[in-house]
């Protein structure tokens, strides 16, 4: 799923001291869940008596929430009286089949492990499926809290990110917000947290875009991110 990165740009925040809480994305940030997703999208569409579409032509349309993606597989606007049955579709048949392919990314579980706590999931994907991987992958029990589609606005609104903020007692600079998408970067500097983007789902042009704070090429580099100054890595 890496692509090449930006540049480094000296110009951009430095990482502030360790982090007392971890924000994370779900989708393309910890799990390459997108033939799960592609799987289920196109049930859904055969239900609707549409087309197959490939699964790379569904990663495109991740990102946004499950209406979002329904809407864009149906090529019509999200109050389209198709949405509804074909979202209804689409989330019967995430449910039979939620980590059939879908698997942690290098470095997450370490990560997980290894990095300060208490983490939150600001995600938008919807709570029940959201639910369902955790518990497929055994990471039901890895989040202080979880902010999910249907919980509220969905990213690029800051509105999750504020809300895991004000669950975890902690503030806007003392945490990080970790994802591969726009959405993830739009919404955490809009809440004040430190952003970290990482190649996933999204076209890295569209997230470098939003201007991340940070760019790591895999979780497997946040624990030295996280490290005291003295005892980072140069780049």
């Amino acid at each position: 799923m890496t692509l090449g990165l930006p540049p480094r740009d000296a110009t951009r925040r430095r990482p502030p001291p360790a982090p007392r809480a971890i924000l994370f994305d779900l989708d393309g940030t910890l799990v390459d869940s997108r033939r799960d997703i592609a799987n289920a999208c196109n049930a859904a569409l055969e239900a609707m008596g549409r087309s197959r579409l490939p699964d790379e032509r569904v990663r495109a349309m991740i990102g946004d929430g499950a209406r979002a993606l329904v809407a864009r597989a149906l090529s019509v606007d999200l109050s389209h009286p198709d949405v509804a049955p074909a979202l209804e579709a689409f989330q019967a048949a995430y449910a039979t089949a939620p980590t059939t392919h879908t698997v942690l990314l290098p470095g997450a579980r370490e990560a997980l492990h290894a990095l300060p706590r208490p983490f939150a999931l600001v995600t938008n994907k919807p709570r029940a499926m959201t639910e369902l991987v955790l518990a497929g992958l055994g990471l039901d029990r890895a989040f202080d809290h979880v902010y999910a589609g249907g919980d509220g606005p969905l990213k690029p609104s800051p509105a999750g990110v504020t809300r895991a903020l004000e669950a975890l007692s902690r503030g806007a600079a003392d945490a990080w917000l970790v994802g591969d998408g726009p959405q993830d970067v739009a919404a955490g500097r809009a809440a004040g947290v430190y952003t970290i983007a990482v190649p996933g789902l999204a076209d890295v042009d569209a997230v470098e875009a939003e201007r991340p704070d940070a760019w790591i090429a895999s979780l497997g580099e946040l624990a030295d991110l996280s490290a005291p100054p003295a005892a980072r890595r140069s780049p």
